[in-house]
């Protein structure tokens, strides 16, 4: 069981991880990376997300103001 807990906290950090390295595809993208970089440790978290998912909320409903992304992420 605890190797299956592991397996699954890893491949969730490394996912996060994962999507950080991928390249700046437009200004907006730009923005919005900056904003929840920006805000990440200073937003409201009452979910207690992970500051991987909290940047990651924040970043999709920047784009979503901005009107770049339509569809919320998936969970």
């Amino acid at each position: 069981m605890r190797v299956v807990i592991a397996a699954a906290v890893l491949a969730a950090t490394c996912s996060g991880a994962v999507a950080q390295d991928q390249p700046i595809t437009s200004p907006q993208d730009a923005q919005c990376r900056d904003e929840a970089r920006d805000k990440v440790f200073a937003a409201p978290n009452p979910k207690g997300l992970t500051p991987f998912a909290l940047g990651a909320e924040i970043y999709h409903a920047c784009m979503r103001r901005l009107g770049v992304e339509t569809n919320p992420p998936r969970e």
